[in-house]
Protein backbone atom coordinates (compact mmCIF):
# COMPACT_ATOMS: atom_id res chain seq x y z
CA UNK A 1 0.00 0.00 0.00
CA UNK A 2 1.01 3.64 -0.62
CA UNK A 3 2.12 6.40 2.09
CA UNK A 4 -1.46 7.36 3.29
CA UNK A 5 -1.36 10.98 1.13
CA UNK A 6 0.66 9.56 -2.19
CA UNK A 7 -2.41 8.85 -4.82
CA UNK A 8 -3.73 5.43 -5.16
CA UNK A 9 -3.08 3.53 -8.01
CA UNK A 10 -6.06 1.66 -9.73
CA UNK A 11 -4.71 -1.46 -8.89
CA UNK A 12 -4.10 -0.30 -5.42
CA UNK A 13 -8.11 0.71 -4.92
CA UNK A 14 -9.02 -2.66 -6.56
CA UNK A 15 -7.02 -4.29 -4.15
CA UNK A 16 -9.16 -3.03 -1.49
CA UNK A 17 -11.82 -4.04 -2.90
CA UNK A 18 -10.53 -7.55 -3.00
CA UNK A 19 -9.06 -7.67 -0.01
CA UNK A 20 -12.94 -7.24 1.22
CA UNK A 21 -14.13 -9.80 -1.22
CA UNK A 22 -16.06 -6.88 -2.36
CA UNK A 23 -14.96 -7.45 -6.33
CA UNK A 24 -17.74 -9.71 -7.65
CA UNK A 25 -17.57 -11.89 -10.68
CA UNK A 26 -20.81 -13.19 -12.16
CA UNK A 27 -24.20 -12.19 -13.84
CA UNK A 28 -25.76 -9.08 -11.50
CA UNK A 29 -28.90 -6.91 -12.35
CA UNK A 30 -27.32 -3.16 -11.11
CA UNK A 31 -29.30 -0.69 -9.45
CA UNK A 32 -29.75 0.73 -13.17
CA UNK A 33 -31.84 -2.07 -14.10
CA UNK A 34 -29.13 -2.83 -16.73
CA UNK A 35 -26.78 -6.04 -15.96
CA UNK A 36 -23.31 -6.85 -15.94
CA UNK A 37 -20.38 -9.41 -15.19
CA UNK A 38 -18.76 -7.43 -12.80
CA UNK A 39 -19.92 -6.18 -9.25
CA UNK A 40 -18.68 -3.63 -6.57
CA UNK A 41 -20.26 -4.73 -3.44
CA UNK A 42 -19.02 -1.20 -1.37
CA UNK A 43 -20.61 -2.29 1.74
CA UNK A 44 -18.39 -5.26 2.09
CA UNK A 45 -15.12 -2.69 2.62
CA UNK A 46 -17.80 0.31 4.32
CA UNK A 47 -18.19 -2.29 6.64
CA UNK A 48 -14.41 -2.10 7.35
CA UNK A 49 -13.86 0.90 9.21
CA UNK A 50 -9.77 1.27 8.10
CA UNK A 51 -10.27 0.19 4.57
CA UNK A 52 -12.75 3.21 3.59
CA UNK A 53 -10.67 5.65 5.37
CA UNK A 54 -7.79 4.13 3.06
CA UNK A 55 -9.95 5.25 0.09
CA UNK A 56 -11.70 7.84 1.26
CA UNK A 57 -8.85 9.85 2.31
CA UNK A 58 -7.69 9.21 -1.46
CA UNK A 59 -10.73 10.64 -2.98
CA UNK A 60 -9.85 13.45 -0.22
CA UNK A 61 -6.88 14.35 -1.70
CA UNK A 62 -7.78 14.00 -5.33
CA UNK A 63 -11.06 16.38 -4.61
CA UNK A 64 -8.09 18.79 -2.67
CA UNK A 65 -6.02 18.50 -5.85
CA UNK A 66 -8.75 19.54 -8.13
CA UNK A 67 -8.53 23.35 -7.03
CA UNK A 68 -12.24 24.07 -6.63
CA UNK A 69 -13.30 27.01 -4.70
CA UNK A 70 -13.96 26.94 -1.32
CA UNK A 71 -16.97 24.84 -0.65
CA UNK A 72 -18.58 24.40 2.72
CA UNK A 73 -20.13 20.87 2.82
CA UNK A 74 -20.25 17.60 1.56
CA UNK A 75 -24.03 16.23 0.36
CA UNK A 76 -24.63 12.68 -0.74
CA UNK A 77 -27.60 10.73 -2.41
CA UNK A 78 -28.97 7.84 0.62
CA UNK A 79 -28.32 5.03 0.85
CA UNK A 80 -25.12 4.26 -0.67
CA UNK A 81 -23.06 7.56 -0.86
CA UNK A 82 -23.79 8.37 3.09
CA UNK A 83 -20.89 6.39 4.48
CA UNK A 84 -18.42 7.32 1.93
CA UNK A 85 -19.49 11.07 1.99
CA UNK A 86 -19.26 11.34 5.55
CA UNK A 87 -15.47 9.38 5.52
CA UNK A 88 -14.59 11.70 2.76
CA UNK A 89 -15.97 14.65 4.50
CA UNK A 90 -14.29 13.56 7.38
CA UNK A 91 -10.81 13.40 6.01
CA UNK A 92 -11.53 17.17 3.99
CA UNK A 93 -12.41 18.72 7.39
CA UNK A 94 -16.14 19.41 6.09
CA UNK A 95 -19.81 18.76 7.30
CA UNK A 96 -21.78 15.59 6.13
CA UNK A 97 -25.28 15.97 5.14
CA UNK A 98 -27.20 13.47 2.52
CA UNK A 99 -30.36 13.59 0.79
CA UNK A 100 -33.41 10.89 1.10
CA UNK A 101 -36.06 9.79 -0.79
CA UNK A 102 -39.74 11.41 -0.40
CA UNK A 103 -42.33 10.59 -2.73
CA UNK A 104 -39.87 9.42 -5.15
CA UNK A 105 -37.37 12.69 -5.33
CA UNK A 106 -34.36 13.11 -3.18
CA UNK A 107 -35.00 15.85 -0.33
CA UNK A 108 -33.08 17.28 2.62
CA UNK A 109 -34.92 16.30 5.81
CA UNK A 110 -33.53 15.52 9.43
CA UNK A 111 -32.83 19.76 9.67
CA UNK A 112 -30.12 19.45 6.92
CA UNK A 113 -30.04 22.25 5.09
CA UNK A 114 -27.89 24.41 2.45
CA UNK A 115 -28.22 27.76 2.03
CA UNK A 116 -28.72 29.67 -1.11
CA UNK A 117 -25.09 30.87 -2.97
CA UNK A 118 -23.80 28.33 -0.85
CA UNK A 119 -20.62 26.28 -2.58
CA UNK A 120 -21.14 22.55 -1.84
CA UNK A 121 -19.95 18.76 -3.67
CA UNK A 122 -21.39 15.94 -3.99
CA UNK A 123 -19.90 12.34 -2.82
CA UNK A 124 -21.42 9.41 -3.84
CA UNK A 125 -19.81 5.81 -3.84
CA UNK A 126 -20.00 3.85 -7.52
CA UNK A 127 -21.38 6.12 -10.83
CA UNK A 128 -22.56 3.59 -13.49
CA UNK A 129 -25.05 5.60 -15.04
CA UNK A 130 -25.00 8.64 -12.50
CA UNK A 131 -28.71 9.40 -12.06
CA UNK A 132 -28.33 9.26 -8.46
CA UNK A 133 -26.09 12.07 -8.92
CA UNK A 134 -28.10 13.94 -11.25
CA UNK A 135 -30.87 14.25 -8.96
CA UNK A 136 -28.91 14.46 -6.11
CA UNK A 137 -27.95 17.94 -8.19
CA UNK A 138 -31.16 18.97 -9.50
CA UNK A 139 -32.42 18.74 -5.80
CA UNK A 140 -29.43 20.96 -4.13
CA UNK A 141 -29.34 23.38 -6.80
CA UNK A 142 -32.91 23.74 -6.25
CA UNK A 143 -32.59 25.27 -3.01
CA UNK A 144 -30.15 27.24 -4.43
CA UNK A 145 -26.69 26.10 -3.75
CA UNK A 146 -24.22 25.95 -6.03
CA UNK A 147 -22.48 21.99 -6.64
CA UNK A 148 -18.88 22.72 -7.13
CA UNK A 149 -18.28 19.25 -8.55
CA UNK A 150 -19.25 15.09 -7.90
CA UNK A 151 -16.49 12.72 -6.60
CA UNK A 152 -16.86 9.31 -6.63
CA UNK A 153 -15.43 6.17 -5.50
CA UNK A 154 -15.53 4.27 -8.91
CA UNK A 155 -16.75 5.16 -12.45
CA UNK A 156 -17.86 2.34 -13.95
CA UNK A 157 -18.52 4.45 -17.16
CA UNK A 158 -14.78 4.97 -17.70
CA UNK A 159 -15.59 8.93 -17.52
CA UNK A 160 -18.90 8.72 -19.95
CA UNK A 161 -21.45 9.25 -17.59
CA UNK A 162 -22.61 12.74 -17.42
CA UNK A 163 -23.77 13.42 -13.99
CA UNK A 164 -24.23 17.74 -15.40
CA UNK A 165 -21.31 18.83 -12.98
CA UNK A 166 -17.43 17.56 -13.39
CA UNK A 167 -16.59 14.51 -12.05
CA UNK A 168 -13.88 13.45 -9.98
CA UNK A 169 -13.36 9.54 -9.77
CA UNK A 170 -10.54 7.86 -7.77
CA UNK A 171 -10.53 5.37 -10.13
CA UNK A 172 -12.27 4.16 -13.38
CA UNK A 173 -13.20 1.08 -14.04
CA UNK A 174 -14.88 0.21 -17.08
CA UNK A 175 -17.67 -2.15 -16.40
CA UNK A 176 -19.95 -3.21 -19.68
CA UNK A 177 -23.89 -3.48 -18.97
CA UNK A 178 -26.11 -4.51 -21.13
CA UNK A 179 -30.12 -4.41 -21.11
CA UNK A 180 -32.09 -7.57 -19.98
CA UNK A 181 -33.47 -8.20 -23.45
CA UNK A 182 -30.04 -7.76 -24.92
CA UNK A 183 -27.51 -9.98 -23.38
CA UNK A 184 -24.81 -11.58 -24.53
CA UNK A 185 -24.93 -15.67 -24.40
CA UNK A 186 -22.33 -15.92 -22.01
CA UNK A 187 -24.12 -13.85 -19.10
CA UNK A 188 -27.86 -15.26 -20.22
CA UNK A 189 -26.21 -18.81 -19.20
CA UNK A 190 -25.61 -17.82 -15.76
CA UNK A 191 -28.98 -17.23 -12.71
CA UNK A 192 -29.19 -13.49 -12.28
CA UNK A 193 -28.73 -11.79 -8.79
CA UNK A 194 -29.62 -8.08 -7.64
CA UNK A 195 -27.42 -7.15 -4.84
CA UNK A 196 -27.98 -3.94 -5.11
CA UNK A 197 -30.09 -1.76 -2.73
CA UNK A 198 -32.87 -0.57 -4.80
CA UNK A 199 -34.72 -0.74 -8.31
CA UNK A 200 -35.49 1.83 -11.04
CA UNK A 201 -36.70 -0.03 -13.81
Amino acid sequence: MTEPDAPMTRDEVLDVFRSCDALLEGHFILTSGRHAATYFQKSLVFRQPEKTEIICRALARKIEAAGLPEFTQVVSPAVGGIIPGYETARQLGKPAIYTERVNGEFQLRRNFEVAAGENVIIVEDIVSTGLSIRECVAAVQGMGANVLAAACLVDRSAGKVDVGVPLISLIEFEVPSYPADALPPELAAIPAVKPGSRGLH
